[in-house]
C-alpha cells in the first residue's frame, strides 16, 4: 500500500474548516474504518496521535 496522504487530505482540509459540511462529515465517518487513516495513526508519535485523537473527538485505544 502507499503512503497514506492523510496529512494533506481535501477531505480532511473540508472537516478542518467546516466540520458540519457534508465532506466533513463524509469524511469523518470514513476515518472510522479507512486503512489508509489507520496507517497513517500508526506512524505518528505517541503525542501527535494524542493531539489529533483530542482534536477530532477520536477514542482512544
Amino acid at each position: 500500500m502507499a503512503e497514506p496522504t492523510c496529512e494533506n487530505c481535501k477531505l480532511r482540509e473540508k472537516y478542518d474548516n467546516n466540520p458540519k459540511s457534508f465532506l466533513g462529515r463524509f469524511w469523518r465517518w470514513h476515518i472510522g474504518f479507512c486503512p489508509g487513516w489507520k496507517a497513517f495513526m500508526k506512524s505518528l508519535d505517541e503525542d501527535k496521535k494524542q493531539e489529533l485523537r483530542v482534536k477530532y473527538n477520536l477514542k482512544t485505544k
